[in-house]
């Protein structure tokens, strides 16, 4: 496992597990997987972003490679934008949906991607060995405009902007004090459509409802769109590369059912296709790829094993049960604002959101967590392990029942928390499921 890199980035609290002197000693490394320049950072709006920028560029000067600051963009952003505009490498100053003192740096490669596990090993070895040399000629720090613009030009590309600005469909934005703010509004704008914003203004601190989307906290999104009768509403994360979507009747979204509901749109074009989800998702995914005679492939939970593995496998769907949609035609990573775009192409010729909604099969889901150790993690694991059905070690342990019933815990790589997760064919016996086994968990741990 790696020590530094979790689920996805190096993340900490500013000032403590995540200081200068750490940042100044874990670029070099980073460097060295890049070999040259120029690389692209950026940041989201947490307050010690921009501190952590300019000594990510001095340091990446300092063994003689050049740099570009794009300035506060959504992560999405900033990695399309990597591929596009011919860097070798980009850092995004971000900690994502984690609470306000913390912050971290995301790296990803010239093909715009995340860097795999692999890589990340790599830059740990090097980190934990010292194997890195001060440069005698220092590299330029430089700035890019283009980024917001190529982002936004690359996500039109994607979808019917005629079909969709005819429509002049109305939605609600909830951008969370975060870093969709300066892209998301723009776009809907460009495409024809007539947004309302909330939480709008970029603020680290996060006060209109956290930086990180949930049903509990996403409340005025859902009045908004009922008073406003709009045709959804959708609110991102703090660096914008995730989205949960509220339909018409003000009914919030899991990050499973839109996810559903976007790859059927997809498949109905491009039939055959290849899926990558984690193993913690959705089942019912697997139900609609058989009417399309597609694949759906299953990977550990994290947005980097899935990106890589949709690179690997050529696919253009990929998801996570958390909001993390990404379509492969624009670039294999979580997208917000895209997205957002094509879910606006789907309204733009069907009927409502509640009422698409509706047409796809039924499927019941939750997840929660507890605070958890690693030791506590391994008398969870040898209780869970006696139960009498199907198991997955993907992850952690999924418990499958049956092909409409399973339960899954892992262990968290970003938080000391332990993550479960549950689906089933109806709300009653998700509640009776999901109950059972969180006893269980808690009872293994000491709760």
């Amino acid at each position: 496992m790696a020590k530094l890199f979790g689920t996805n980035g190096i993340r900490g609290v500013f000032g403590e597990s995540l200081t200068l002197d750490f940042i100044s000693d874990v670029i070099p490394p980073i460097a060295s997987l890049f070999k040259k320049g120029p690389i692209l950072v950026g940041y989201d709006g947490r307050e010690s972003s921009i501190v952590i920028s300019k000594m990510i560029t001095a340091v990446l000067s300092s063994v003689g490679m050049d740099s570009s600051i794009c300035g506060l963009v959504p992560t999405p952003c900033l990695q399309f934008a990597t591929k596009k505009l011919g860097y070798q490498g980009a850092i995004m100053i971000t900690a994502s949906h984690n609470p306000p003192e913390y912050n971290g740096v995301k790296v990803s490669a010239k093909d715009g991607v995340e860097i795999s596990r692999k890589d990340e090993i790599e830059i740990e070895k090097s980190y934990f060995q010292k194997k890195w040399k001060i440069s005698k000629k220092f590299g330029m720090i430089s700035t890019e405009d283009r980024a917001i613009r190529t982002y936004i030009e690359g996500i039109k590309k994607q979808v019917n902007s005629t079909k969709i600005r005819k429509q002049k469909l109305k939605i609600v934005l909830d951008l969370g004090n975060g870093a969709q703010s300066v892209t998301a509004p723009l776009l809907c704008k460009e495409l024809g459509c007539h947004a309302i914003l909330l939480n709008e203004e970029i603020d680290g601190s996060f006060p209109g409802r956290g930086s990180e989307p949930t049903p509990q906290n996403l409340g005025k999104l859902s009045m908004m769109v009922k008073n406003s009768k709009a045709d959804f509403g959708i609110a991102f994360d703090g660096d914008g590369d995730r989205s949960i979507f509220c339909d018409d009747k003000g009914r919030i979204l899991t990050g499973d059912k839109s996810a559903l509901l976007l790859s059927k749109f997809i498949l109905t074009k491009n039939p055959r296709s290849k899926i990558v989800t984690s193993v913690n998702s959705t089942s019912t995914i697997e139900i609609i790829a058989n009417e399309f005679n597609s694949k759906v492939i299953r990977t550990k939970v994290g947005s980097v094993e899935v990106s890589r593995l949709m690179k690997k496998e050529g696919a253009i769907i990929g998801f996570e049960e958390n909001g993390g949609f990404m379509y492969g035609k624009h670039n294999h990573v979580r997208d917000g604002s895209m997205t957002m775009a094509l879910m606006l192409d789907f309204l733009s010729t069907k009927n409502s959101l509640s009422e698409e909604m509706a047409k796809l099969p039924a499927s019941f889901t939750t997840k929660d967590k507890v605070k958890c150790t690693k030791n506590n993690f391994r008398k969870v694991l040898k209780i869970l392990k006696q139960e009498p059905y199907k198991k997955d070690f993907t992850d952690g342990i999924k418990l499958i029942i049956d092909k409409s019933n399973w339960v899954m815990v892992r262990l968290s790589g970003t938080e000391p928390i332990a993550r479960i997760y549950a689906e089933s064919d109806s709300q009653d016996h998700l509640d009776n499921l999901f109950a059972k086994y969180l006893s269980k968990i808690n009872l293994a741990i000491g709760r």
